[in-house]
């Protein structure tokens, strides 16, 4: 099967799915308090309009999915989707970011449907400092949710931390510490200066360099050799050969993985600021409302929506996906400080 490529030769494998623009959270980097004015149900894309933009990216060698929100499990029928997702030939991985806070009434169902692994956003160990970041007293319900996942087999566990300076760059040290007795993925990423988090990147952002440094206090930060391995989440790369591998597969994402001596779990870092991996970028992002973004960080969308009812063909949907890839760009430009205005994080799903 072919693969798609971009302008810039990179294969484009993995298309991150928005599945609604809503959440039970407010997390203060993300959404304003009062939350986003929430799109009419009609303007979503249906769960058939989604299954058949997948049939079309697996047509060009997309194989890998990955559902966000806003929340995606506050949107009825996740299940039926993934399992929809799961029967589409070619996609043999669908992964979910989520908050945790449904993920224990969910997960045992989700796995059966087809889900692989989730990413857990977690920025803090603190109950009440959990109710003042989320505006949400859930802590509790989160930990359950992520116990639940690991007992099911959502696995490996990956916890995403939003690394705010005076807000919980304080906890760095406790939350690395974890990896030491549980198997799990501790990835801290840096603020990005988008939506909400604008007007925070000068004070708020922490690069990855000094949230090194802070956990040091626990060890040397050995690099991980399964981590050489996994893509940027932490998916096992499949090849044949390591000819393969190195052709396919090793634009891996934005994680760096490390492990503390004698961890059970490793630590891995996202730098989109101060290093970033544009370089290997190998995905596309399917917005809720339908609109194709090549980049998170540049405005740039094309409307799949529009076309879909007015009787585009999947034929149609993947010269889009095509012109999608092929406007891509090299890079994003926050060292010229241009950010994206268009939309909010949890309207993109990061």
């Amino acid at each position: 099967m072919a693969c798609l490529r971009d302008g810039f030769n990179r294969p484009i494998k993995y298309l991150r799915i928005s599945v609604t623009d809503r959440c039970n959270f407010r997390c203060f980097y993300c959404m304003p308090q009062e939350g986003a004015i929430n799109r009419c149900q009609t303007d979503l894309l249906t769960y058939e309009e989604i299954a058949l933009i997948v049939r079309a990216a697996a047509d060009l060698g997309l194989n890998k999915v990955r559902l966000t929100g806003g929340e995606p499990l506050v949107r009825a029928g996740m299940v039926d989707l993934v399992r929809m997702l799961a029967d589409i030939p070619g996609i043999d991985d669908i992964a979910m970011t989520t908050n945790g806070m449904l993920l224990a009434t969910h997960a045992e169902a989700l796995r059966a449907a087809g889900l692989r692994r989730v990413n857990v956003s977690l920025d803090t160990l603190r109950p009440d400092r959990f109710a003042r970041i989320t505006s949400v007293p859930g802590f509790h319900k989160v930990m359950a949710g992520i116990q639940a996942a690991y007992e099911v087999g959502l696995r490996p566990i990956k916890i995403n931390v939003v690394v705010v300076r005076g807000v919980n760059d304080d906890e760095l040290v406790d939350l690395a510490a974890m990896t030491q007795e549980n198997d799990w993925n501790i990835r801290f990423i840096e603020l990005m200066p988008i939506g909400q988090s604008t007007d925070l990147s000068e004070n708020g952002y922490m690069s990855i360099r000094e949230i090194k440094e802070r956990i040091a206090v626990l060890g040397p930060l050995l690099p991980d050799i399964r981590g050489e391995f996994l893509d940027g989440d932490g998916c096992p790369i499949k090849a044949n050969s390591l000819a393969d591998s190195m052709a396919d597969s090793l634009p891996n994402g934005p994680a760096r993985y490390f492990r503390l001596p004698d961890a059970r779990g490793t630590i891995g870092f996202i730098s989109p600021v101060s290093d970033h991996f544009c370089f290997d970028c190998n995905r596309l992002r399917l917005t809720s409302d339908g609109r194709l973004r090549p980049c998170l960080l540049w405005d740039d969308e094309l409307d799949l929506r529009t076309p879909l009812r007015q009787g585009a063909t999947i034929d149609d949907i993947r010269r889009l996906f095509v012109e999608a890839a092929a406007i891509k760009p090299e890079g994003h430009r926050l060292s010229e400080r241009k950010v994206p205005t268009g939309r909010i994080m949890s309207e993109i799903g990061g």
